[in-house]
């Protein structure tokens, strides 16, 4: 049999999408390049006992999450110890080598989110999936439906997952997928007609959230069936390629807004006479917390599917003072998407408290969740964000003046009314975030130095402050930049050590000097090299000749008055030899040691 050439599987593939799907589709043939294969068919990065190395404890996924999450400890610990579990036990099962001949009737712990919408059940999976490193994929319940219905097949989140790894069914298969608004498919009871879909989408979900092989071609997805006919056309083989689902985690989410109702009825008529006792039911979104298997099933669901989702975690729903929090949180995205907005334009813009706090109230009184956020900062600055950008000002203090009366407030700084008070007020409020912020890292001290390994310091807390309001990141990334200027200037200590075969250890007050002075001084790393080796080589090289020592310290205090330290240095050193042989005298060796450092060595 012939192959056939690209361009008429190129017109077979545009003639059945014109049929299928009109002339809405069309075919761009790219140019493929022709990909070497690994001799031993092996994929990189995938090892003998699995891709994972994982070894992350829910209590340190809990602490990545409370840099981000505001509220919802539940929800946190629920999701960080099953994730945790789940990775942890491939890990496990693979490294004892029974990943394959594990116990029969293994239950995976699929978990389904259940809150309001706003208070973070998206933004948590996002960051986790994030932290693990593996590959995630997101989809809506609404958009899919069983296979022969009109929509999307379920099967193409699997699909969708080994795109996200760059088509490594290896690691895909250890992957995470997220459905959103998994509350629309429970059917309503004592009706027809689209609910036979809704369940028919819940039964097409059982297996690949269990345990099945799905196929990576489709006939639903014109890709797939692009790549197929491509691989063919280079191998001229027909390659079956599947993923198992056994190891992929499924987590679902919905409002599931009518729930609470199911579940005030179940709790408050538990009984009748005199005698029955009724249980008190909590108002909104905390009475989620009583969920039962029963009521999901009352509220649509079939029984199959809620057994494939043993782990229930809860979201509550926001108060106004925790949109509150949020605003004030250093990583919260709402308001470094905005300082971004801003400083696309040079504009460096700055919230005053009181404004954060009017803000989270008229979020709160819209009733969507941390959503609501972005409505208001959006609808209160968006004036400001049209005509700034076109005037010399630079500066943009966020009051609430300026979200209760935007449009004179405008109109006066335009009219050059009111700009030295301006000014004074971003000055006083970027005193007041900075100092914050500092609050901020302090009180995290421990918990952000185990994450980036850098010792905080005082310097370095304020340096991170420094850089945090300077460029528009997270804290994170603000520390992670720190700690680069910390490694270089510990990175002296190896190359004296290389080159002069002594080894220093600077102190912790002495890389602190060492990054102020090449901050204020403009100074580079090998400046600062050259310099420690004017100062300390001869002084420590005679020493270590005299007392065998080749260890030193070097402190704030030595780098600022070499001669003297070294004076005490040496000094020190050999009083403790006389003390250890007394006998010997050591102050004839101690005035010519000491006189020696006036002699520069010879070239």
């Amino acid at each position: 049999m012939s192959i056939p050439n690209p361009k008429e599987i190129e017109k077979e593939i545009t003639d059945f999408l014109n049929k299928k799907y009109g002339n809405q589709v069309k075919v761009v043939s790219p140019i493929v390049m022709p990909q070497s294969q690994k001799s031993d068919g092996g994929t990189e990065g995938v090892k003998k006992d699995g891709w994972i190395n994982f070894d992350l404890k829910p209590e340190e996924l809990i602490a990545y999450l409370d840099q981000y999450i505001i509220r919802q400890d539940s929800a946190k610990q629920i999701l960080a110890t099953k994730i945790c579990t789940h990775f942890n036990r491939i890990r496990h099962q693979q490294n004892t080598e029974t990943l394959e001949n594990g116990f029969h009737g293994r239950i995976k712990n699929n978990i389904i989110m259940i809150g309001p919408t706003g208070v973070g059940k998206t933004f948590m999976i996002k960051l986790i999936a994030q932290k693990l490193g593996v590959p995630f994929a997101k989809g809506d319940a609404t958009k899919f439906s069983e296979t022969g219905y009109v929509g999307g097949d379920v099967e193409d989140l699997v699909r969708d997952l080994v795109r996200e790894s760059d088509n490594d069914i290896e690691r895909a298969q250890f992957g995470i997928i997220y459905i959103d608004e998994i509350d629309k498919i429970a059917s309503s009871q004592g009706h027809y007609g689209a609910d036979v879909s809704r369940t028919g989408v819940q039964r097409a979900l059982l297996k690949p959230m269990e345990e099945t092989d799905v196929e990576m071609k489709s006939s639903q997805d014109p890709i797939s069936m692009i790549q197929e006919v491509e691989q063919f056309r280079k191998t001229g083989k027909r390659e079956n390629r599947s993923i198992n689902t056994k190891n992929i985690l499924f987590i679902v989410s919905g409002a599931f807004s009518q729930l609470s109702e199911i579940i005030k009825n179940r709790t408050t008529d538990q009984g009748m006479g005199f005698g029955a006792r009724m249980n008190r039911s909590d108002d909104g979104s905390e009475l989620l917390l009583q969920a039962r298997a029963e009521d999901l099933v009352e509220y649509g669901f079939e029984s199959e599917f809620i057994g494939r989702l043993p782990v229930r975690s809860v979201f509550l729903k926001l108060t106004e003072n925790d949109l509150y929090e949020i605003l004030i949180n250093p990583n919260n995205p709402v308001i470094l998407s905005k300082r971004l907005d801003f400083k696309t334009y040079g504009i460096d813009i700055r919230f005053s408290d009181e404004a954060l706090r009017l803000l989270a109230k008229l979020a709160y009184d819209e009733n969507t969740g941390a959503r609501g956020l972005v409505s208001v900062i959006e609808q209160a600055l968006i004036p400001f964000e049209t005509r700034l950008p076109s005037t010399n000002m630079k500066k943009f203090p966020v009051t609430p003046k300026i979200i209760e009366k935007p449009g004179r407030t405008l109109k006066q700084w335009l009219a050059g009314e009111g700009l030295t008070e301006k000014d004074d007020e971003f000055e006083k409020i970027a005193a007041d975030n900075r100092q914050r912020l500092i609050t901020y890292l302090r009180k995290n001290r421990k918990k952000i130095s185990e994450q980036h390994g850098l010792p905080l310091s005082a310097y370095r807390i304020e340096r991170i402050a420094d850089y945090y309001y300077s460029h528009v990141v997270e804290i994170g990334t603000a520390t992670d930049k720190i700690k680069s200027f910390y490694e270089q200037v510990k990175r002296i200590e190896i190359n004296f050590y290389n080159k002069h075969d002594l080894n220093i250890v600077l102190e912790e007050d002495a890389i602190d000097f060492i990054s102020e002075q090449m901050e204020k001084h403009s100074l580079n790393i090998d400046q600062i090299y050259n310099k420690l080796s004017d100062d300390f080589e001869y002084g420590l090289k005679l020493l270590r000749e005299k007392t065998g020592k080749n260890r030193f310290f070097i402190s704030k205090y030595a780098l600022e008055n070499p001669e003297a330290f070294l004076n005490q240095l040496i000094s020190n050193e050999l009083k403790k030899r006389d003390a250890q042989n007394p006998d010997f005298s050591g102050h004839a060796d101690l005035s010519d040691l000491l006189s020696s450092l006036d002699t520069p060595p010879e070239s």
